[in-house]
């Protein structure tokens, strides 16, 4: 019973236990190689797998934040077109629209600041040199 479970437990290049002590170096790294090319196919075709099914689910996610942002993109018009609306009795449509819009662009202007503001401290750590090595 024992002898049969070793033999399933075997490669299918392995030898018998009898024939392993009889190798030469030459055959025993011939059967190492030949080993070793067995178990690169077969985590090659575990990667490719991988890769397909990563695919395969990156294609949806593209999918779903383009719609997000497609519908956020309406949600912000519709922001824009009501508050022109709920300010025009107040303002006149004129002026509803010219307050809206100089919001925006106040907002635009504040968040390109932040942007510039966070290059310049990118641009800082980039062009920072490296620090010396104390033990060369």
């Amino acid at each position: 019973m024992e002898q049969d479970t070793a033999a399933i437990a075997r490669t299918p290049h392995e030898p018998e236990t009898a024939d392993l002590e009889s190798l030469t170096l030459a055959e025993d790294l011939r059967l190492l190689a030949g080993e070793a090319k067995v178990l690169a196919r077969a985590e090659l075709a575990y990667q490719k797998s991988r890769a397909g099914f990563v695919a395969g689910k990156l294609r949806t996610i593209t999918g779903l934040l383009v719609l997000s942002l497609a519908l956020l993109f309406f949600a912000a018009v519709a922001l824009v077109v009501g508050l022109v609306f709920a300010l025009a009795p107040i303002l006149t449509a004129w002026g509803a629209m010219a307050v809206v819009t100089l919001g925006f662009v106040v907002l635009a202007g504040l968040c390109a600041l932040a942007a510039r503001r966070s290059l310049a401290g990118i641009s800082a750590v980039i062009a920072e040199p490296a620090p010396r090595d104390p033990f060369a």
